[in-house]
């Protein structure tokens, strides 16, 4: 008489399989405690611990048992619980799923439960990216049984959720400032260790679908209004050190303090920014103009060709978009360019998707590219400096 193959065993097996196709993959489950319960229908994970029916992964075949935890360990790894904040959890949960089995799903040797969500159109970019397109994006299909956190929402028993207890979402919920630290500390150590292991490994490269997601662990590329802020204006740790954007020109921070600086800000109307992203960005934009006054803006509407300038100023009505063609950055550039002094301070600010044809050298003013989700690759633009554009 056969005997049952106990939960250990499974999952024994499932990380000697792990090192065998990835050493990458199999780094980071050893970092993570796998726990059987029979409290929850599937499998879930706390940010640390990754928790299983342990009926249920009997159930699956060997390379679903794989997919299955590697599907929580990476939801784990790269942070997803920290890096939702205070977004919306149902959305953020299906984003993070679409990036998730996208990976796992192109590495080509291991599988999903039936019901897993996929959409190949999304999963390239970042889950921060996904959550702002997917309300956009007819989500029908995006009822997944790989479910981080909730439970299966009441008139929808038949459909099989991976949920966790509500007590784990609790407890995470309510972590200090300072156990986060230590979990986002424990996972930075796990991707650091499992990139060198990868990398010494006959499998030199990180495995398929990584490379977007670590870089989306940035925090620079998360926080959107804090960079723009800090590009435009001066901030208490900017007093003991030089301004990176005015050290080509030999200024010091203290030649600033008395001087307009000249905002040129353009967006991108070809058809890639919506009115709620325009309004999101030139709501920031007039923030920072009515914290500081010595900021003088003005802005530039741009397709395949440049409408403005518009005086722009904290009470100033926004004016109604121009353009709809293609898109050309180079019309922009060469206006200011020819309308700048050379000798007042001034920096340029362009909200795009990043799809267009760029100037063939550089301009001489700072250049900030506050890109749109779903937009160009952030390491794709030739000059200047980039960041995502992402509700918080």
């Amino acid at each position: 008489m056969n005997q049952p193959i106990t939960s250990q065993k499974i999952i024994s097996a499932s990380l000697l399989r792990l090192r065998m196709r990835s050493p990458f993959f199999a780094t980071l489950a050893l970092f993570a405690k796998f726990i059987p319960t029979p409290d929850i229908p599937t499998a879930a994970t706390d940010g640390k611990d990754i928790f299983f029916n342990p009926d249920f992964l009997q159930s699956l075949s060997a390379p679903q048992q794989d997919g299955i935890l590697l599907h929580e360990v990476l939801h784990a790894a790269l942070l997803h619980f920290l890096r939702r904040g205070v977004r919306e959890k149902e959305t953020w949960n299906i984003a993070a799923d679409i990036v998730v089995n996208g990976i796992i799903c192109q590495q080509g040797c291991f599988e999903l439960p039936e019901g897993g969500i996929r959409d190949p159109k999304l999963e390239h970019l970042s889950v921060e990216e996904i959550y702002e397109l997917l309300p956009q994006q007819d989500c029908s299909h995006c009822l997944s049984i790989l479910d981080l956190l909730d439970n299966a929402p009441a008139g929808n028993a038949d459909e099989k959720r991976l949920a966790s207890p509500g007590q784990i979402s609790s407890k995470f919920d309510s972590l200090s400032e300072a156990k986060k630290a230590e979990l986002e500390s424990h996972w930075q150590n796990a991707m650091q260790q499992a990139t060198v292991i990868a990398r010494t490994s006959n499998q030199g490269n990180l495995p398929a679908g990584m490379i977007k997601e670590l870089g989306a662990l940035d925090r620079s590329q998360l926080d959107w209004r804090s960079y723009l802020w800090r590009y435009l204006v001066k901030t208490p740790t900017d007093y003991t050190e030089f301004d990176r954007r005015f050290i080509g020109r030999g200024l010091y921070l203290e030649t600033l303090q008395g001087e307009s600086v000249k905002v040129y800000v353009a967006v991108d109307t070809s058809g890639s920014i919506d009115e709620q992203l325009l309004k999101m960005f030139l709501s920031e934009v007039k923030g920072i103009l009515n914290s500081y006054p010595h900021l003088e803006c003005e802005l530039y509407y741009a397709d395949a060709d440049v409408y403005g300038a518009y005086e722009l100023n904290p009470d100033s009505d926004i004016p109604q978009p121009q353009g709809g063609g293609g898109t050309s950055f180079v019309p922009f550039f060469s206006k200011v360019s020819h309308g700048w002094d050379g000798m007042t301070t001034a920096v340029c600010v362009y909200l795009t998707d990043g799809y267009g044809t760029f100037p063939d050298t550089a301009p001489e003013l700072p250049v900030l590219w506050v890109v749109t989700p779903g937009g160009l690759d952030l390491s794709q633009f030739p000059f200047g400096e980039t960041v995502r554009l992402l509700s918080i």
